[in-house]
């Protein structure tokens, strides 16, 4: 509820104020859960990127690789979903869209181009606002997403047509790197699946029974990640490429796409089953999840210019749990609430001068004032 709303029902008919009750905190209204999901999501996120440079040679990291990547991203995605369900494309929301998602992707898509130049020794590389590079992505798919909602919500069948979309994204590499749009078309569905639910779905995945039951279904994810290491590409869970870019028939894009859905969607649900429901000592960097995503990009692409994965013991068990704790840790630093409050500026920045005022918002206040 918004202030202004709060200091409307402060009047009483006859004219006269009363005490308005407090407003309640935006921390106060956030449900745990969520996140505790999205930090441990973002978690892992984190993890993955510092288990790329440790999969040569080592079978076992590589299935470990796999399996993250087969959910980390989709379970992101879901919940986002399933927060956009209120989108309606309002001034309000279009302009939290834009100071949210679009003011960060220029800042971040610049700033990476600038650094990637240094770390990959490409003095020339353009900045290109239309070719997203490294996380940048998600920034400008949630982006396409989010203002697609209203669409979504009004068709008969969305999940079927998205499937639809993705698996035939799939079959045309000329779709291109333009806003990297295959990718945006192929993670579609799971944004869709987030759109659908409902909070009894999350009660459903959060039971006692389903909890138990993931444990079983993660072992056997391992065990199939392990098989299938020497025998297909991870990359088919990155969604990022068609199927003649992976060196497979076309017709293996559309099987894929419906293949790869389910398994990320079994392993979504027994993440959150595992996620706590409660407050947690982690739960209020849930808030910070898109900070720890973008700033953690800068030292996993410095950590190979300065050298950090070359030492051979850094491929060995100690090593390899040394890096993991490590990247748990720096991403755990960059969602707090310090670092939120130094880089808010630019990743949450307020812009009033860039946009027009509502005329509802300003009615309101006139209200209040003749009140």
């Amino acid at each position: 509820m918004s202030e202004d709303t709060l200091r409307l029902r402060a009047v009483r008919a006859d004219g006269t104020e009363r005490a308005a009750p407090p407003a309640v905190e935006p921390a106060a209204r956030r449900d745990a859960f969520f996140d505790n999901a999205k930090y441990l999501a973002i978690v892992l996120v984190a993890i993955g990127h510092s288990w790329e440079p440790l999969r040569d040679g080592s079978r076992a990291a590589s299935a470990l690789y796999m399996v993250v990547y087969a959910f980390h991203m989709p379970a992101f995605i879901v919940v986002s979903g399933y927060f956009s369900r209120s989108f309606d494309a309002s001034p309000g929301r279009i302009k939290r869209l834009v100071t949210g998602l679009v003011v960060p992707y220029v800042v971040f898509e610049t700033a990476y181009t600038l650094f990637t130049r240094w770390t990959d020794q490409e003095p020339d590389r353009p900045v290109s606002l239309l070719d997203p590079l490294y996380l940048t992505w998600f920034l400008i798919a949630l982006f396409i997403w989010r203002l697609t909602t209203p669409i979504w919500q009004r068709v008969r069948w969305p999940l079927p047509v998205a499937l639809v979309i993705a698996m035939l994204a799939t079959l045309s590499p000329s779709v291109g790197n333009d806003l990297d749009l295959q990718r945006t078309l192929q993670f579609l569905p799971y944004f869709v699946v987030g759109l659908l639910l409902r909070p009894e779905h999350f009660r459903l995945v959060r039971r006692r029974a389903a909890r138990i039951l993931a444990v079983p279904v993660f072992a056997g994810a391992l065990a199939v990640a392990y098989w299938a290491v020497p025998r297909m590409s991870g990359a088919w869970f990155y969604h990022r490429d068609s199927a003649e870019e992976l060196a497979a028939p076309s017709w293996y894009g559309p099987v894929m796409t419906l293949v790869t859905f389910g398994c990320s969607l079994v392993l979504v649900a027994c993440f959150l089953a595992w996620v706590p429901g409660r407050r947690t000592w982690f739960t209020v960097l849930g808030a910070g999840t898109l900070y720890g995503y973008l700033l953690h990009g800068f030292v996993a692409q410095g950590s190979k210019f300065w050298g950090w994965y070359e030492p051979a013991w850094v491929h060995r068990p100690p090593g390899e749990l040394l890096v993991t704790v490590g990247a748990a840790v720096l991403v755990t630093v960059l969602c707090t609430p310090p670092v939120r409050r130094v880089f808010r500026w630019v990743m949450e920045p307020d812009m009033a001068w860039a946009f027009r005022r509502d005329a509802r918002e300003q009615a309101r206040e006139r209200n209040a004032v003749r009140a």
